[in-house]
């Protein structure tokens, strides 16, 4: 008797999977959730060796544990970002690997946005000075001048992909002068988008708010460095809904510091949750929110739907529906 197909979840944010082991249940697909972020890879291992199907979270997906898969066929990355799987190694091992690109763009936009007004109006440090006040007895508004209108200020958008255009959309009829940068777009796209582009230093220089979209790669890891920071004016403000590693931790804290940017507004981090430690935790300059920009109860239903589909059709010899390495598509078809 042929073994029944299964699927296996390394980690989840969800409070529950109870929905997609009811539905898998109905498809007669066998099912298991596990907790394994900073498990051990061999523990790791031992969860998933049998499943067709792997959905990961954030735990590591290296090249010694993909390579150790025999029976799987697909891996499905919960979410836009995968620099947690070694997407290279599933193409060796003849595992297709597929993503979510579409899941939360709008939400994580939203977030950007949010931190762009909370960075121009001040909206963190507004709290400290109404209490302030209120122990005084009157208005001293010293520490949060001088705050500058939206209007006719600069925004530049590095990576102007689902995300980032949709910032800009969002944006456009706020009467800010909007600049993007991204080498990867076509020009029907630039076209179709009707946004000015610029190299990234122009854009540096020139932006009032920089915002990143981009994906983390070799070619962005670290990005925004002491250098690219100094190009920037005393004034601007840097916003990072991306990934963590787009930025120099270090670097960041030194210019927020010395003053050399106004200030930044920041979701992700290398470290995930970031230690007690992080520099950027003692600078008053830096708005912090924890990881947040994908939440919202319409984006979590949205990538369940979408991520047991590309299940179900694994289950009956389908693509998954976004497949970064293609290339092994072509081959079996």
């Amino acid at each position: 008797m042929a073994d029944r197909f299964k699927v296996v979840v390394t980690d989840y944010i969800e409070d529950d999977l109870d929905y997609e082991a009811a539905e898998l249940a109905r498809a007669g697909i066998d099912f298991e959730a596990h907790q394994l972020k900073f498990r051990p890879e061999e523990e790791v291992f031992e969860k998933i060796a049998d499943a067709d199907v792997i959905v990961v979270n954030m735990v590591k997906m290296p090249a010694s544990l993909i390579g150790r898969l025999t029976k799987c066929r697909l891996i499905i990355r919960h979410g836009i970002g995968y620099d947690n799987v070694d997407v290279d190694a599933c193409t060796k091992q003849g595992i297709v690997f597929a993503y979510q690109p579409d899941y939360c763009k709008e939400d994580v936009a939203e977030h950007a946005i949010a931190l762009l007004f909370a960075c121009a109006r001040k909206i963190v440090r507004s709290r400290k000075t109404l209490e302030q006040s209120s122990a005084t007895g009157q208005w001293d508004f010293s520490e949060v001048f001088p705050i500058y209108r939206l209007d006719g200020k600069t925004l530049g958008i590095i990576g102007v992909g689902r995300i980032g255009s949709r910032v800009y959309r969002k944006l456009r009829t706020f009467g800010m002068k909007i600049i993007g940068t991204d080498p990867y777009l076509s020009d029907a796209r630039r076209a179709e988008l009707d946004l000015p582009f610029v190299d990234c230093r122009t854009l540096l220089k020139e932006a009032d708010f920089v915002t990143l979209h981009t994906p983390l790669n070799d070619e962005t890891h670290h990005l925004i460095n002491a250098q690219t920071l100094a190009l920037m004016k005393p004034t601007a403000y840097l916003i990072n809904t991306s990934r963590g590693g787009m930025v120099d931790t270090d670097a960041l804290a030194d210019a927020l510091k010395k003053g050399t940017i106004a200030g930044a507004a920041i979701d992700v981090y290398d470290q995930e949750p970031p230690p007690p430690d992080h520099p950027l935790f003692a600078l008053e300059n830096a708005i912090l929110t924890p990881h947040l920009g994908w939440a919202s109860e319409e984006a979590g239903w949205e990538i369940r739907r979408s991520i047991l589909d590309d299940i179900l059709a694994a289950a009956q010899g389908r693509p998954a529906r976004c497949v970064v390495n293609k290339q092994l598509l072509e081959k079996k078809g």
